[in-house]
């Protein structure tokens, strides 16, 4: 936990600094919502821990980054059709920055993991960042760079960077599925303590 919180604080404490460079704005202004797209493994985790934040308006669990067209879950999980398990988060931007957001996702997982967190393994549970602009493109790549450079983690960052094109979004039975299905074996003992640790660490950013 104390290395997870020192982490957050590195990635916090660059966003003022990454404004400075002219290439990012940490509270832009903006007339409506906005989207991220990461993938950091199962999006059952993923889901549950980026609806704790304050600003994010609704988190949809689905594919991306594969070459088959509307795959079910089933079809994913063989690790044949290249999708990974992916969020879609909506956020309020004068809420949360995609900085903000980004710091989070940094922290929901762990990025130096190559197709697998955890027990979860194959290229369907790898780490990505969808970026739907060029500016999420520059931000994603600065703090990657700025991460390994600095060391925060023992093994080099494998996240992948790529463009959002094609979101597929996954089962009804998928959606919300920490808050629907806490009782469930893997929710219970798998989602719970990582929801837990994400909460305490990012406990002036949660929901009321």
């Amino acid at each position: 936990m104390k290395k997870t919180v020192q982490l957050v604080l590195f990635l916090l404490a660059g966003l003022s600094a990454f404004a400075r460079t002219g290439t990012g704005n940490n509270r832009p202004k903006a007339k409506g919502l906005d989207t991220a797209t990461f993938a950091t493994g199962c999006f059952w985790c993923t889901e549950a821990k980026f609806q704790q934040i304050e600003g994010v308006k609704k988190v949809v669990s689905g594919f991306a980054g594969g070459h088959v067209a509307n795959p079910s879950y089933k079809l994913v999980c063989t690790g044949t059709t290249g999708h990974a398990e992916t969020c879609n988060i909506i956020y309020d931007p004068t809420k949360v920055s995609y900085d903000e957001l980004l710091a989070a996702f940094f922290v929901a997982h762990d990025p130096t993991q190559l197709n697998r967190q955890g027990n979860d393994v194959g290229t369907q549970y790898r780490s990505a960042i969808f970026y739907h602009n060029a500016a999420q493109k520059q931000k994603a790549e600065y703090y990657i760079k700025k991460l390994n450079a600095e060391k925060v983690y023992p093994n080099p960052i494998v996240t992948q960077v790529n463009p959002y094109t094609v979101f597929y979004k996954a089962e009804d039975y998928h959606q919300n599925y920490f808050n629907q299905n806490g009782d469930q074996p893997y929710c219970k003992y798998v989602i719970q303590p990582e929801l837990e640790k994400f909460r305490a660490v990012f406990k002036g950013k949660l929901k009321k």
